[in-house]
């Protein structure tokens, strides 16, 4: 057989359900892909085709890696942002690019995947050689699925893609996890135990390992409160007496006040990179930092303790460790108090925001719209995100959720029109859940025309705008019916300018879903910019 029917059986044998892209790419034009068995799907625009990756790949854990495929030239030049994506917040993705054939690979100015992907692949290989076409896919998907999860490139010149490979005879990779120093978890449970108030700030490795019901057993057996990065939003339930919300641009106030009063910090699963749209945690305490990634150990942060392994098992392990010394009815006595100055603080907090989360007014104050969707989604079964600028901002500390991988955050540099890549995606991989997008009217402007695909494609999420018919505080007016837009493409569009009309608009748009239709609500928003920042109270 030759390579491009390779490897779709290679990819195939990997478990890869969708072969997501654009054309011209053997891959797709030979139809090589489903008659593997793999399903095509033909995006608007590259980028949001490794968003819808990316979306499957983060709502199974890393378990679920798929597939790109896009055309040479154009093709890869569009699609290094939405790789770039996948690679800031560690999903794991293959991209099989195409690339102009091997005699013009290093002529100006031909593009280059093999040099230009370098920075934001964790692996790049350009294949040249058809003999060697399993072992170069079986590098990509290892390194994909081992370690820190993040996405694998391999370029295959557009010359090479008909030539002869022979029989494949292809073993699929698997994923491994590495445990932690048994000695670095004494350590680190020497800290924990003295401290007088210690805090567990959980990250996305915490989705990665599944380790959600050891966080939990650790946060209860310490009475230490827990909070979240954006990207580990949903790592612990939010409804939980020790929650403390998700550390972004805008965060709880009860957040801050913890991190700010724990004399000891457990970052488990998570990088501690400095952004603004993540915790730094103060200078003044004890840093536990456990990641499965030494290299991000002391590289923004310096930390007191490292342990480097899966966040699951250096949980179960710290777990096994402090009850094999206190037993497991320890009593810290500081669960009542701890959790009552959780209530306390979080009810003062709602109570200053209620004028907004309630409001009455119109245009529709977008937090109005953040609380309508908190109140109305069934926690169960939702999937949300929000796009980058003020719908972050707004959503992150306000809608709370309460079940493993039910919000898919990020917390790195973000593109605008990310969101909806994602929930396509995860809407895909769960299909019998509603996935929601909040995204704002610049958004919609970068990647909106891929609603069509969900259209096209039987993919029913829930798109939502909140209009305010300008680019959040940017003084950029922008303008737009896209509403009608979304009825244009062949989805359920509907406008709501009555903050009255919100919940009912909310639930119309679940029942579309269940019906299979892709739904877009445009709200007609205020231009109301004001974030939950405690820090700067």
């Amino acid at each position: 057989m030759n390579v491009t029917d390779a490897i779709a059986e290679i990819l195939a044998e990997e478990g890869v359900n969708h072969l997501i892209g654009f054309p011209s790419n053997p891959l797709f034009d030979d139809n090589a892909a489903a008659e593997a068995g793999i399903r095509p799907i033909v995006v608007r625009q590259e980028r949001t085709g490794a968003h819808i990756l990316d979306g499957i790949a983060r709502i199974t854990s890393g378990d679920q890696v798929e597939a790109f495929a896009c055309q040479h030239g154009p093709g890869t030049e569009n699609s290094v942002g939405g790789i770039a994506q996948a690679y800031a917040e560690s999903a794991p993705i293959v991209a099989l690019p195409a690339g102009y054939s091997r005699a013009k690979t290093n002529t100006d100015p031909k593009f280059s995947s093999l040099i230009n992907y370098q920075a934001v692949t964790k692996t790049t290989e350009q294949l040249t050689d058809p003999d060697a076409t399993e072992e170069t896919i079986r590098r990509a998907f290892q390194a994909a699925r081992n370690g820190r999860q993040r996405p694998g490139l391999v370029e295959i010149p557009k010359d090479v893609f008909y030539e002869e490979a022979g029989d494949i005879d292809y073993e699929p990779t698997t994923s491994t996890r590495s445990g932690p120093d048994p000695h670095a978890v004494s350590e680190a449970a020497d800290a924990l135990l003295d401290a007088n108030l210690p805090v567990i700030n959980a990250g996305q490795g915490v989705h990665y390992a599944k380790a959600w019901e050891p966080l939990q057993e650790l946060a209860e057996l310490l009475e230490a409160p827990v909070a979240t990065t954006l990207n580990g939003k949903s790592a612990f339930p939010e409804d939980h007496p020790l929650a403390l919300g998700a550390g972004s641009k805008s965060e709880p106030r009860q957040l801050n006040h913890f991190i700010n009063e724990a004399d000891v910090f457990f970052g488990i699963g998570c990088s501690f990179t400095k952004t603004a749209y993540g915790i730094t945690p103060p200078t003044d305490n004890t840093l536990i930092h456990s990641t499965n990634d030494p290299g991000d150990v002391d590289k923004d942060v310096k930390s007191d303790i490292a342990v480097i392994g899966d966040a699951k098992l250096t949980l179960e392990a710290l777990v096994d460790e402090i009850e094999t010394r206190v037993g497991d009815d320890a009593d810290f006595g500081r669960y009542d108090e701890v959790t009552s100055e959780i209530a306390e603080i979080e009810a003062a907090w709602l109570d200053d925001w209620a004028d907004v989360l309630e409001s009455d007014e119109t245009p529709i104050n977008p937090y109005r719209v953040v609380k309508e969707l908190d109140e109305t989604l069934d926690k169960d079964e939702v999937v949300a995100t929000a796009d980058a600028g003020n719908a972050r901002d707004f959503m992150a500390p306000f809608f709370e959720v309460t079940e493993p991988l039910s919000y898919l955050g990020w917390g790195k540099t973000t593109q605008l029109g990310y969101g909806l890549g994602l929930m396509m995606g995860a809407k895909l991989a769960e299909p019998e859940k509603t996935c929601v997008h909040v995204m704002g009217d610049g958004a919609i402007g970068m990647t909106g025309m891929d609603f069509e695909t969900a259209v096209r494609e039987d993919i029913p999420i829930i798109a939502v705008v909140l209009n305010n018919f300008e680019m959040a505080s940017y003084d950029t007016p922008f303008s737009g019916h896209y509403a009608d837009f979304a009825e244009s493409m062949g989805g359920y569009g509907e406008r709501i300018e009555d903050p009255e009309n919100i919940s009912d608009a909310i639930e119309r748009a679940v029942r579309k879903n269940e019906e299979g239709t892709p739904v877009l609500l445009e709200f007609l928003t205020a231009k109301y910019t004001k974030l939950s920042r405690p820090d700067l109270d």
